[in-house]
C-alpha cells in the first residue's frame, strides 16, 4: 500500500507535527505533500521524510508572513496529485483536508479551521495594516464556502477529541471518529526534583491566551518560565516583569527537564486535545488549565490537575495562590498519561486506515 501524507505547513513545530512525526513511524516511506515548509523553522526534524512543496512556497511572503497568502492556499493544496497512489491521510488544521483525489483519503482533522469558524477576531489581531485586514475579511465568506466544501472531500474523518466531534458535526455536518493524539511517554518521564516555577509551553498566538497567564504572573510574582515562539514574542516580553522567563523552542529533552521540575503546568487556551498537557502529566507534573474543550479529556480534575473557570487573570490568580503540589503523586499523574501513549495512536491509525483500504478494495 503506497500512502501519501498531506499537511499544510511545516513552518513550526507543534501538535500537529508531532502528529505527523507519528504517521510517519508507521510509513517511513511515505511522501508529504505541503503548502510551505521551513527546515529551520521545523530543526531539521523532517528533513529525512521525502517532501512534494507547493509552488505557493517560492512566493516572497512566504517564509515571513504566509498568513497575507491565505486566498491562494485553496489553489495550493488543489494542485497536488495522487494518481501513483493507493491511500491519502491528511493531517489537517485547515487546507489539508482540501486535496481533490479519487483515492481513498481520510483525513485527521485536529480542528474545523479557526479562522474561519471559530476565531472571529483571527484578523484583528494580527500585525498587518489595515487595508490587509479589511481585504482579508472581504474574502472570508468566499474562504468558508470552500472550507465547508473541501471538509466533504474525505471518506473518512478522525480526530483528536469529543471536543473537536461535535465542532466537526457542527460546522462541517460530518461524522468522526476519536483517536487521542499521541503522547511521547518514552521521551517524557520524569526526571529531576522539583523546583520553585511554573512552567507553560505554547505557540505564543493570540488564541493561546498566552497574554493572561503573564498577567496572572505578574501580579502574582512567582516565577514562570515560557517555552514557545510565534508572533505574540515580542509583545508578550514587553508586557511581562523579571519573574518570567521566556525559553524560545526547546528540544523535547529541555521540555522534559521544565515538565518534570515545575510546580506545575498552566495553560488557559481552550485547546482542542492538548498535546502538551499530557506531555506535562507524562512527566508527573499537575496541570492548572481553562476548563473546557480538551482540557476536560486529558485532566482528571483533583487527580492530574486542576481547573479554573474563566480566561482571566483573576481565575488564574486565584487557582495559582490555592494550588498544593503536595496533595499530587507523580506517579498517579504519569499512570494516567500512560494511556495515551504514541504506541497506541499509532496502533489505533493503523488499524483504521487498513480496515477501510481492505472495505474499499
Amino acid at each position: 500500500m503506497k500512502v501519501a501524507l498531506v499537511h499544510e505547513f511545516l513552518n513550526q513545530i507543534g501538535g500537529a507535527e508531532r502528529v505527523l512525526q507519528n504517521f510517519f513511524e508507521i510509513w517511513p516511506d511515505a511522501k508529504v505533500h505541503l503548502i510551505l515548509y521551513n527546515k529551520e523553522k521545523t530543526r531539521n526534524e523532517f528533513e529525512k521524510y521525502q517532501k512534494k512543496i507547493s509552488w505557493l512556497n517560492s512566493f516572497p511572503l512566504a517564509q515571513t508572513h504566509h498568513r497575507l497568502l491565505l486566498l491562494w492556499m485553496p489553489s495550493a493544496i488543489e494542485s497536488f496529485k495522487f494518481a501513483e497512489y493507493d491511500l491519502v491521510l491528511s493531517d489537517s488544521s485547515s487546507f489539508a483536508k482540501g486535496i481533490k483525489t479519487d483515492k481513498l483519503h481520510i483525513c485527521y482533522m485536529h480542528t474545523p479551521t479557526r479562522f474561519l469558524w471559530t476565531e472571529s477576531k483571527y484578523l484583528d489581531v494580527q500585525k498587518y495594516p489595515r487595508i490587509f485586514k479589511a481585504i482579508g475579511k472581504m474574502f472570508v465568506p468566499l474562504l468558508r464556502k470552500w472550507d465547508y466544501k473541501a471538509a466533504q472531500r474525505p471518506n473518512y474523518i478522525i480526530t483528536n477529541s469529543k471536543n473537536v466531534q461535535e465542532r466537526i458535526k457542527k460546522y462541517y455536518n460530518r461524522d468522526s471518529v476519536v483517536i487521542p493524539p499521541p503522547v511521547d511517554t518514552q521521551a517524557f518521564q520524569p526526571m529531576g526534583e522539583k523546583k520553585d516555577y511554573f512552567f507553560t509551553a505554547s505557540r505564543l498566538e493570540p488564541y493561546k491566551k498566552v497574554d493572561v497567564i503573564v498577567q496572572a504572573f505578574n501580579e502574582l510574582g512567582l516565577s514562570l518560565k515560557i517555552a514557545g515562539s510565534g508572533t505574540e514574542m515580542e509583545t508578550l516580553k514587553s508586557q511581562a516583569k523579571s519573574n518570567i522567563e521566556f525559553l524560545g523552542v526547546l528540544s523535547n529533552e529541555q521540555l522534559r527537564r521544565h515538565y518534570s521540575e515545575a510546580q506545575a503546568y498552566v495553560f488557559a487556551a481552550d485547546e482542542d486535545a492538548g498535546i502538551t498537557f499530557l506531555e506535562a502529566q507524562s512527566c508527573g507534573t499537575p496541570v492548572i488549565a481553562y476548563g473546557k474543550g480538551g482540557a476536560l479529556e486529558a485532566i482528571k480534575e483533583g487527580v492530574t490537575g486542576e481547573f479554573f473557570a474563566e480566561q482571566t487573570k483573576e481565575a488564574i490568580i486565584e487557582k495559582v495562590r490555592n494550588f498544593d503540589a503536595t496533595k499530587f503523586d507523580r506517579t498517579t499523574i504519569r499512570n494516567h498519561a500512560l494511556q495515551f501513549d504514541k504506541n497506541e495512536f499509532q496502533r489505533k491509525i493503523k488499524q483504521f486506515v487498513e480496515e477501510k483500504y481492505a472495505h474499499r478494495n
